[in-house]
């Protein structure tokens, strides 16, 4: 890979096996610089199997990963220096406070003077929104502070790229809320992968998915592309006041048109019209519609998903063998 071509991560073909069973298949990921990458898939997907693989803990049987441009499994001393890790399930000092946990951990990373040093870790308590607790007990920290205080030590090193596994799991509402909101104002300092469960959180703040199912790569792509339907049939929802017939008849033979589906209710006919070629559905759609002008449009646009029904249907299927 060629780092100026924008990915921080680039696999190829990227497999991993035990004892003859593959726990992934073929992985090819591409992760933009400075961009936020939801990692999903049901249990037992290989999830784990490539965060291990990414951080150099396992090597691949076949394929490469490449992170910054450098093959993990040749150099992988180099880029890790360059990567922060959240696990899911962080494990701290419990008598030691936030403020004594960050400076053990930069002690790994700096040898410069200290208040250079501290001035870091300030930086770090006011990034997580944990300054206010920085000299307390981690022991009476909340779920959502230790997982806060679990990202602020992975980034304490200015990391080019954050794994963040789980960060967000088992959490209530306030915790994912504030976990998200920091991983959104680190967007512009690093890149973040990170996998997780909660696909409302995956909808909320990534900027592109992957999808594994079985240890294959189901999908990829951007998070506006994959609930519009990207790769499959994209459907406009469509609804008419008046005789609908004609212009149902028009808009059902274009050769784009793969399905239209019709419902009346209250004097109102909804379509549901499901296109092979969105180019010509925005094109021409529209004024098929309006060639009949007894019609009055009352509403027109392109359907979208929730990450969910995308995401179901997706490890529903069998991937291909």
């Amino acid at each position: 890979m060629n780092p100026s071509n924008g990915n921080v991560i680039h696999t190829q073909g990227l497999t991993k096996a035990y004892q003859g069973a593959k726990a992934l298949d073929g992985l090819n990921l591409q992760v933009p610089r400075n961009s936020i990458y939801g990692f999903l898939g049901p249990n037992g997907a290989g999830k784990s199997t490539t965060i291990k693989m990414l951080l150099g803990l396992t090597r691949p049987t076949s394929g490469k990963a490449l992170v910054f441009g450098q093959d993990i499994a040749r150099e992988g001393l180099a880029v890790r220096r360059r990567i922060g890790y959240l696990a899911q399930d962080p494990r701290y000092y419990e008598h030691m406070t936030a403020r004594q946990t960050l400076r053990y951990t930069a002690r790994f990373f700096y040898s410069g003077p200290k208040e250079l040093i501290e001035a870091r870790i300030e930086e770090m308590l006011d990034l997580t929104g944990l300054s206010n607790k920085a000299d307390r007990s981690i022991k009476g920290f909340s779920g959502g502070e230790r997982q806060r205080l679990g990202i602020a030590q992975a980034q304490i090193n200015y990391p080019d790229l954050i794994i963040l596994d789980e960060p967000a799991a088992s959490l209530d509402p306030q915790g994912r809320h504030d976990v998200l909101d920091v991983m959104e104002r680190l967007r512009k300092y690093t890149t973040i992968f990170y996998s997780t469960h909660i696909l409302e959180d995956v909808q909320r703040v990534s900027d592109s998915v992957a999808i594994l199912n079985h240890g294959k790569l189901v999908a990829e792509a951007p998070i506006e592309e994959l609930l519009n339907g990207s790769g499959s049939a994209a459907v406009y929802s469509v609804t008419l006041k008046g005789d609908a017939g004609q212009a149902q008849k028009r808009v059902a033979g274009q050769p784009w048109v793969q399905s239209l589906s019709s419902e009346a209710h209250d004097g109102l006919t909804t379509w549901q019209v499901g296109v092979t070629d969105n180019d010509a559905a925005e094109d021409e759609l529209l004024p098929l519609i309006l060639e009949d002008r007894s019609l009055r449009l009352k509403s027109f646009g392109r359907k979208t998903h929730n990450l969910e029904e995308v995401f179901l249907n997706l490890v529903r299927e069998e991937p291909s063998k």
